[in-house]
Formats: structure tokens, sequence, C-alpha cells
């Protein structure tokens, strides 16, 4: 039975990796996801006819049935009724759940077992329980921190205060030494203190990162609650979930790094650089936004040749991509070139506009990188900006003292014309005041995003 379950094991391993792999490109992503979740199949299944998991005894398969109703409950509610918008929300929580229950597999070794001196390692064990507990309840409470800014229950902007940094690691600091005194004496009012501080330290550590690094917060601690999976892992000594958690952990860590080079900044600056606080975003532009009619806009682009779509958060909260993907066909079929450019850190998650834009069957080919576009974008007639505002901002090219000053952005303001699709003249969602919409060649459209789409798609049609 237990080379079955190794072999089973590897298998599910395999098909993880495989999956991942597959996540790569838009046209194998359903079949990478659906790949990885017979691996995870096969891996509860095996586990649950393993006896060796509850010490030789039956498991409680009533039990065992409740959680899974409840589970699967949940996820269908949330995969039916939460809107594109809210799905950066929905991540975050995710990504806190899965934190929370690594802290439980770690606390509840402990309350079964009562002390390790009956396991192998029991020092190893015991350090593997405090690695679980930290990284769990840090994951835990920062990611509840993020759901609340990113839902707009909490200020987007960073929460700071004099000493904060000292006070972050005082608290970390006293919190590895409770953890040594538990791996040495196993007392347990040690572990629940090392809880305490590790869900206290999730907060600390979020509250500073201001609201337009939350997509690179979300893939960090999408890494941290596989690292804390991993530890759970080594707790209960399953090596399945030693190998998924691993997997997450490293591709977490991975996109987290990407992102930060699309900001070009290192992620020591996004945790610790109190970026989007109130003493940040300050400032002042000369000029004034110039508005446009729709049907003013149509006819500029009647006449264009070229035309490059940068979609924004904007567009997921007027749920625009459809329309969208109408207004290019009809653009192509007037003899007019179409793209679209994404940022690697537009929107408020990792990938929100691809998802968005493939949820609408967008051609893949007509999806671009930054630097493609950028190439040629002086030569583009118009780029319709949808709901996109660092990511297009000059200042981050033309202003040193602007606190995204050598952010990589979409050179939009190069275009010819620039149309911004934008419901009012607020700042975006980092608190900086574009500098694009000020420019010459650009004119503001206000309104819902979709309406305006979908107006201009009539005029074509008219």
């Amino acid at each position: 039975m237990e080379y079955f379950i190794n072999i089973s094991y590897i298998v599910a391993s395999a098909l993880f990796i495989f999956g991942i792999k597959m996540l790569g490109s838009a046209d194998t992503a359903r079949r990478g996801n659906l790949t990885s979740s017979i691996g995870m199949l096969i891996a509860v299944i095996v586990t649950l006819l393993n006896r060796d998991v509850n010490d030789g005894n039956s498991l409680s398969f009533g039990l065992i049935a409740v959680g899974l109703l409840i589970g699967s409950g949940i996820g269908m509610f949330a995969a039916k009724k939460v809107q594109m918008t809210g799905m950066p929300e929905l991540v975050a929580l995710f990504n806190g759940f899965g934190g929370l229950a690594s802290l439980l597999v770690g606390w509840a070794e402990f309350a079964k077992e009562g002390n390790f001196n009956n396991s192998e390692y029991p020092i190893f064990t015991a350090a593997a329980v405090v690695f679980a507990v930290l990284v769990g309840g840090i994951t835990f409470t920062g990611s509840l921190i993020a759901y609340l800014k990113l839902s707009g229950k909490m200020g987007g902007a960073a929460t700071v205060f004099p000493g904060q940094k000292l006070l972050n690691a005082v608290v970390f600091i006293t919190l590895l030494g409770f953890g040594v005194v538990f791996v040495v004496t196993g007392a347990s009012w040690a572990l629940y203190i090392v809880i305490a501080l590790s869900l206290l330290l999730g907060v600390l550590g979020v509250i500073p990162i201001g609201g337009g690094d939350m997509p690179v917060v979300i893939s960090f601690l999408n890494s941290f609650s596989g690292i804390a999976a991993s530890a759970a892992g080594f707790v209960i000594l399953n090596n399945v979930l030693i190998v998924a958690g691993c997997l997450v952990g490293a591709s977490g860590i991975i996109l987290t790094i990407i992102m930060c080079k699309a900001m070009n900044r290192t992620l020591v600056n996004v945790l610790f650089g109190s970026f989007g606080s109130s003493s940040s975003t300050s400032q002042e532009v000369d000029g004034e936004m110039k508005a446009l009619s729709v049907e003013d806009a149509f006819y500029v682009l009647e006449a264009a040749q070229s035309v490059i779509f940068v979609p924004g958060y904007g567009m997921a909260v007027a749920q625009a991509q459809h329309a969208v993907k109408e207004l290019a066909e009809i653009l192509e079929d007037n003899g007019c070139e179409v793209r679209h450019a994404i940022h690697p850190v537009a929107g408020r998650m990792p990938g929100h506009m691809n998802v968005l834009l493939a949820e609408a069957d967008v051609p893949y080919e007509q999806l671009c990188e930054m630097d493609d576009v950028n190439a040629i974008m002086e030569t583009v007639d118009v780029a319709i900006v949808i709901g996109a505002n660092d990511v297009v901002n000059p200042a981050a090219v033309e202003d040193e003292s602007s606190p995204i000053y050598g952010m990589p952005i979409i050179n939009v303001h190069q275009a010819k014309s620039v149309f911004a699709l934008k419901r009012g003249q607020g700042a975006g969602f980092s608190g900086l005041v574009n500098t694009l919409f000020f420019r010459e060649n650009t004119r503001m459209i206000y309104g819902d995003a979709k309406e305006t789409i979908t107006g201009l798609v009539s005029q074509f049609k008219d």
C-alpha cells in the first residue's frame, strides 16, 4: 500500500508541474488548470485511503463529507456570484484561508501529540510547527488587510507612523525568540504567543503598503500561502503537500519578482517603502483636462489606421471587455490595425486584464507586451486608455520627483491621439495624479467605460 501511495503522489506532483507549465499560454491555460485539478484529486483520494494519516485508525468520512460540502458550497458561490471586479479581493481571501489552514494544521498536530518526544525528529517537527504557524499567521492577517484595502472597506493609502519599522522588527525578533522557546521546551504557552505575534505581524506588515502595490502583495502572499502549506506538509509528513506547497511558493516568488521588475522597484522597496502614503502622493499639475464627446471621438476613430487599447481596472469595473472586443472587430473591418497593450501590473491582481480579455474571446495574437507596443507607439493614430492610471503616467519617465519615477510604462503619450475613458477627474487607486490627462494630444471621455464604448459601436453601425 505504501508503494502505491508514493507512486500516486509522484504522479500527482508531475501533474501539478505540467499543469503550471500549461498555464503559461492562453491556449493551454484551461487544460493546465484541469490537469493540476486532476493531480490534486488523485492526491486527496490516495491520502484518504491511507490509514496511516490517522495513526492506523479509520477516518471519520462523515466529517470529511461535511467539510467538502461546506467548502464546495463556498467555492460555487464565489464562482457564480463574484464579479471580475471582486476577483482580486477573492484571491486575497483565498490566500489568507490557505495560510490559516496551515496555521491550524501546525497547532492541531501539537494539540494531538502534546509533545514531540515520541517523534523520530522531535526538534525538527517542533521547528516545522513554528514555521507553519509563523508563515500561516502572517499570510492570514496580511491577506485580510489586502482584502479590506482592495474592497474599499479600508483606505488604500499606506498607513505609517513613527517607529513603525522598529516595532515590526521587535515583534519579529520576539516571535522568533518564543519560537525557539517552544522548540526547546515544548511549552504550549510559547506556541500560543507565536500564533498571536504572527497574526499581529501580518497586520503590521501590510498596512504600510499602499493600494497601488496590492498586485505585488497578492502574488507575494500567494507565495507565502504555498510556503506555509509546504511547512504543514513537513509537520504531518505528507510528501505531496510539501511538493504542492513548494510549487506554489516558488511560482509566487517568481511572479512577484517579475512584477517588481515591471515597476522598476525591488521587493524590499515595495514592502518597506510606504509607497502610497499621503506624503508621497500630493502633487499639482499645470493645465486642464480637455473633454471630448463620443460623437467627436467616432470621427477620429473612423479615419484611424492604427488603434491600441490599453485596459486598466476601470474596464473591469465597467465590465466593458465585450464591448471593447466588438469595437475592435468593427475597427478591423474598417481597415484599422488593432492591438491590446497590457502592462504587467495593470489591474489589481496579476493577470487581471488578460483574464478579462480572454473572457471576451479577444484574439490572443492581438495581446501585446509593453515593450512591443512602445516600439511602435509614435506611429499609432489613437491610443484608447480604459481606466488605466499609473501604468500610462508620463511622470514615471519625466518627473524625477514622482514616487513612480523609473517605472516602465506604456508610452501612450507618444501616440498621435489619446482617448482616456474615465468616470471623473479623480486620481487613481495609488492616489497619484496622471499627467497624461493634461497633455495636448489627450482628450477625456467621461462616463461609464462600457456605455462609452457601446456608444462608439452604435456610431459605427448607424
